[in-house]
């Protein structure tokens, strides 16, 4: 997998979904569950939905 998330990009996925999770929490939803996505796409520097479009906030290509 090539990378297509950048760092400002990665922080700004972990941080929502951090809130998304402490949000549904609070709420008791199980809608928290979804802030894992913006988690892990952040970790492994990766978003599936971003190939159809091309689209990569990462600017190191060697990556």
């Amino acid at each position: 997998m090539k990378c297509n998330v950048g760092k400002t990009d990665k922080m700004v996925r972990i941080i929502l979904g951090v809130i998304v999770i402490l949000a549904g929490v609070y709420f008791q939803s199980w809608w928290g569950a979804v802030g894992v996505v913006p988690i892990v796409t952040g970790f492994i520097r990766w978003c599936p939905a971003y190939l159809p479009f091309g689209f990569s906030t990462c600017k190191d290509e060697k990556e």
